[in-house]
């Protein structure tokens, strides 16, 4: 009988047993890990001495990559709470408390990135200090401190106290008992025990992603004037459903409230391409309501953030840590801005009102408000909240105790049970979730029970109602077209010195919608119509050539084959419910000469169409972005056996058009260059020395392309930290 169980959970995570050593190993923790774990039955509900627990990993590989395919790698924090509380292995007295601590095992960066990534996520602000620099008076930090070491029994522990580590460098070390591991290569480990051997490759593939634990079905949404969809109403623990999250639509612009794990994948099944987002909500810092954001860079355009200072403090600081970066660094893939907490904040005519909810991390709740028909109408998302129970014996025996005041308590109170038309209420239990008891009095037009992996209860169905992922709750309904309005918006943004009276031209075309799956354009025939994308998501596939990228609303699909006539280059293929406006090639091709636009398109074309087939370029950037990186391209030739590139400008990126370079090391090859490729990023956006050569082993042509083009593109800011980061742990 074999002594060690090897197990692929899903791509990016493997499971590692070796029982004779009391060894069981989670590799790799990317988003929603426990969740694959609980869906294949390796965490399971045990009971022993009269104590009921879980069983699962008590070990974590990480990998040596951050980011992968612009995903989170590691992200221990939920795996880490599961072994300290949900198996007990820290609680005094528990039957699975056996003395050892939960073990982080990985590179040294990554494991002091975790551990300083998880104190953040226990605690958010450690000081009264941080608390002030966040904009916070003496009062309110004296307050906020008083209130979260009392969550946290009166200290805070840093990570190092609550878990193990041992840092893998390239020798075979022991782990614990008898069991050795040895990195083989770059996220690639052997796990041995007693002469067996397990080879655990963390390595996705290209255009290989972390899959969700769940099946999402595709939902068609009807834009609305203002309107909730319901985007998740499970907590981190529940492998079914995604994590309490909504989403606001408000005159035609998109918002998120929280970014949990998977946000991608739901914004895929909901037809929301992330383009079309224009902001998010943020709530707190806790992973099922954080974990997304790596979804939210993948756009053309920064992101708008809103919270309140002291949540973004503590967002920023964890992620900070997660990334190795510095805070500042969150400027460059978000336009941030500042919530004033307990006033109304008006953002573009919806107003928002953060109001602050106890909780071991700066959390607030949102109130969302607009005018209509006479009265307000109100979205309460009330996220993390505690039970009145709890709340109560959280009041303080003094002043200066630890806990909160008698004064705030009903504050509090008063915050939760405001009436309103549309209330989503977390009803997790616990010692820092709410009761959907409590909430048997009020009596707001709808209340929405979230945040919980337990099916409700009869009593609980009497008090609220649930709300499957897509459903949508409907304040004002659109009489207005707005569809139509952002068909204008693109098209303004793309023709944007033509007259809007001539716009219309285009825009009396109609709008289609298509399913998912549907092939809207097959590569090698000609198409008859051009599509602009006005909702969710389609990918334009070349399989000969290696060619895969997604599109995002706002691309235009079959631009130049439409004007000349010719066959399209690629497949072009919806993934969600989409809209599009339908443009006959012809009368596309008649504006655009009538317009004058016809030149600029053509000489234009070649760079565009480059830029499309690159992984770098090819991702949810939009004509009008593809349009201005394509104005600054100059094209150079280098040839075979000429002088090494020592000249490189470190204000300029460089994409390989054609031919073959190899980056060197002391006259090592490190890497090969080709078409498609691309260097100099740690120049020209991450302040580092160039330490190697570019030698030209093909004759080469290269784009040379000025950085400060792509300082508001943060999908392609995020994919040069990943290649960074990758290169610098590969080649350094």
């Amino acid at each position: 009988m074999g002594h060690i169980t090897k197990l692929e959970v899903t791509p990016g995570i493997y499971w590692v047993a070796i029982p004779e050593a009391d060894l069981f190993i989670q590799c790799g923790c990317p988003e929603d890990s426990v969740k694959h774990l609980l869906q294949r039955g390796l965490i399971m509900p045990v009971e022993r001495d009269g104590c009921q627990f879980e069983t699962g990993p008590n070990a974590i590989l990480l990998s040596d990559l951050l980011l992968q395919n612009g995903c989170f790698s590691n992200l221990a924090e939920f795996p880490v709470l599961q072994m300290l509380y949900r198996q007990g292995m820290i609680i005094p007295n528990h039957p699975n408390n056996k003395g050892t601590k939960p073990l982080l095992i990985g590179e040294e960066r990554q494991i002091n990135s975790q551990l300083e990534y998880i104190y953040r996520g226990n605690y958010g602000l450690i000081s009264t200090d941080e608390m002030l620099a966040a904009g916070a008076d003496d009062a309110r930090a004296e307050m906020l401190m008083r209130m979260k070491l009392r969550f946290a029994f009166g200290v805070f522990r840093r990570s190092e106290q609550l878990l193990d580590s041992l840092v893998v460098a390239d020798e075979r070390v022991e782990i614990r008992n008898g069991v050795f591991i040895q990195r083989l290569g770059v996220n690639v480990f052997a796990i041995d025990y007693q002469g067996e051997r397990a080879v655990v490759d963390l390595n996705l593939k290209p255009m290989q992603t972390y899959r969700s634990s769940y099946p999402l079905g595709f939902q068609k949404i009807q834009r609305e004037y203002f309107a909730v969809i319901h985007s998740g109403q499970g907590d981190g623990w529940d492998c079914n459903r995604g994590s309490m999250s909504s989403i606001i639509m408000y005159q035609g612009d998109i918002y998120l409230v929280d970014a949990g794990p998977n946000m991608g994948y739901a914004l895929m099944a909901l037809g929301i391409g992330i383009n079309e987002i224009k902001g998010i909500f943020h709530t707190h810092c806790h992973d099922d309501h954080f974990a997304g954001l790596t979804t939210l860079v993948r756009s053309d355009h920064k992101i708008k953030y809103y919270s309140t200072p002291l949540v973004r403090a503590s967002v920023f600081k964890k992620l900070a840590a997660l990334l190795d970066i510095d805070e500042q660094d969150f400027h460059t893939y978000f336009e941030v801005h500042d919530l004033e907490m307990g006033e109304w904040n008006d953002i573009d005519g919806l107003e928002v009102r953060p109001l602050l909810s106890p909780h071991p991390v700066e959390t607030t709740v949102m109130f969302f408000r607009t005018f209509w028909d006479g009265d307000y109408l109100t979205y309460a998302h009330l996220a993390d909240i505690i039970s009145i129970k709890v709340l109560q014996g959280m009041i303080a025996d003094t002043p200066q105790g630890a806990g909160i005041s008698a004064e705030f308590f009903t504050e509090v109170k008063e915050i939760y049970f405001q009436e309103v038309a549309l209330k989503k209420i977390d009803i997790g239990a616990g010692m820092i979730h709410g009761l959907a008891d409590d909430f048997s009095d009020d009596h707001s037009g709808r209340i929405i029970l979230a945040h919980t992996a337990l099916p409700l209860t009869a009593k609980q169905k009497e008090i609220g109602s649930s709300a499957p992922f897509g459903t949508v709750d409907v304040l004002i309904p659109d009489y207005a077209s707005i569809i139509r309005s952002i068909a204008n918006n693109f098209l303004s943004a793309y023709f944007d010195k033509v007259p809007a009276h001539t716009l219309i031209k285009l825009l009396n075309n109609p709008i289609a919608e298509f399913n998912p799956g549907t092939i809207l354009m097959r590569k090698g025939e000609v198409n008859k119509e051009i599509l602009l994308l006005l909702t969710g998501n389609v990918e334009m596939i070349n399989q000969e050539a290696g060619v895969y990228n997604l599109l995002s609303a706002g691309g235009m699909i079959g631009e130049y084959s439409g004007l000349h006539g010719l066959t399209t280059n690629a497949t072009y293929r919806s993934i969600s419910y989409i809209q599009a406006l339908v443009l006959p090639s012809v009368s596309y091709a008649r504006f655009v000469k009538e317009n004058r636009m016809y030149r600029q398109i053509e000489r234009l074309h070649e760079n565009r169409e480059f830029l499309q087939h690159t992984w770098l370029f090819g991702e949810s950037i939009s004509p009008t972005v593809q349009g201005r990186i394509a104005e600054r391209m100059e094209l150079s030739n280098y040839y075979h056996g000429g002088v090494p590139l020592e000249r490189i400008d470190n204000a300029l990126l460089y994409l390989v058009k054609s031919g073959t370079l190899a980056r060197t090391v002391n006259g090592e090859t490190r890497e090969v260059l080709r078409a498609g490729d691309f260097f100099g990023e740690e120049c020209a956006f991450f302040g580092e020395e160039r330490r190697y050569e570019m030698v030209v082993t093909e004759p080469a042509s290269l784009y040379e392309v000025p950085a400060a083009i792509f300082k508001e593109i943060p999908v392609v800011l995020w994919k040069l930290l990943e290649s960074f980061q990758r290169r610098k742990r590969l080649h350094g």
